[in-house]
Formats: structure tokens, C-alpha cells, sequence
């Protein structure tokens, strides 16, 4: 009897023990997948601008960046839009630079910024965009997905979802 329950006992502490040794290897990965990569790839990055030209990201080094992932026929983002030229407009006398990367074809973009343009710049990431705003800690590559840079090209804020110019202007102050 005390043999039985030595081995239901031992057998009990390694199962707990594979357990426990499961559970840190997955939290440690899914942290690994949460984490999202330095930014310094981002700023290597060149896109095509629907009115011709390059936006070359390391031209904005130096300077605050609110950076949009979006595309045509993504509701929510075409619905922040305003909110996004309206900080743009408000934050450039303090040296903000706003960015919009549609993740979208070429040709969508051009059409819909025809019938509704911003004041913000817009490069076209097409479709590889998605794995650029994972890159940032966009992990389900959803879209719109705002991204807040410093000066130095850290991340401050992102966000995951719509966002508004109250929201935006907060992620501006100082501090």
C-alpha cells in the first residue's frame, strides 16, 4: 500500500513538474511573440507616394512621428482620417511629421485620395505593410494600427484600433 502511494505520489510531482516546464516555454514565447522588434527597421524602409516620388523614412529621424497603417476599404480608418490631418495640422509648428502606410493597391489609394486627400504624407506599403506594422507590435495585423515615434525613433505609443485627436494630442505632451 505505502509502495502504491510512493508511486502515485512520484508520479504526481513529475507531472506537476512537466507542467510548470510547459507553462514558463509557452509564456515565454508568447512574450517573444508580444515583443515587438526595434524600430530600427522601419527607418531603413523607402515607400512609393501616390503622387509620385519616394518617402524615405530616415529622412524623419530627428523629428516626433505618429505613423497610421490603413487601407481604402478599412471603415475605422477612413473614419480617423480627419482626426489624423487635424493633429497633423495642430503639431507641425512643433516639428511632428504624420505618416499614413496604406496597406492597400496602388491604384485604391490614388483613386480614394482623389475623392478625399489629407494634408499628412502617405506612403504605399501595399500589402507587405501588414508585416512591417507586426514588425512594431501589430500582432494580429489589424488595421488601423497608430504607432507614436520620438525624436530618436523610439515608440511611445501605439495603438491597435481607431483612434482620435484627443487621444493623439495626449500622446504628444511632453513628459
Amino acid at each position: 500500500m505505502k509502495r502504491r502511494l510512493w508511486l502515485m505520489g512520484g508520479a504526481g510531482a513529475a507531472a506537476a513538474l512537466a507542467g510548470a516546464a510547459w507553462q514558463q516555454r509557452h509564456d515565454r514565447q508568447a512574450q517573444m511573440l508580444q515583443a515587438p522588434a526595434p524600430a530600427g527597421e522601419l527607418w531603413k524602409m523607402k515607400f512609393e507616394r501616390p503622387d509620385g516620388g519616394v518617402l524615405d523614412m530616415s529622412k524623419l529621424v530627428g523629428k516626433p512621428v505618429l505613423l497610421n497603417f490603413w487601407a481604402t476599404w478599412c471603415p475605422p480608418c477612413v473614419k480617423e482620417m480627419p482626426e489624423l490631418d487635424r493633429f497633423a495640422q495642430a503639431l507641425a509648428p512643433q516639428g511632428w511629421q504624420v505618416v499614413g502606410l496604406a496597406v492597400d493597391k496602388a491604384q485604391a489609394v490614388r483613386d480614394f485620395l482623389a475623392r478625399a486627400p489629407v494634408g499628412y504624407t502617405i506612403g504605399l506599403a501595399g500589402f507587405e505593410g501588414t508585416e512591417a506594422s507586426r514588425l512594431l507590435g501589430n500582432t494580429q495585423g489589424g488595421l488601423p494600427f497608430t504607432v507614436a515615434f520620438d525624436a530618436q525613433g523610439q515608440v511611445t505609443h501605439r495603438k491597435a484600433g481607431a483612434t482620435t485627436l484627443d487621444e493623439l494630442l495626449t500622446w504628444a505632451r511632453p513628459g
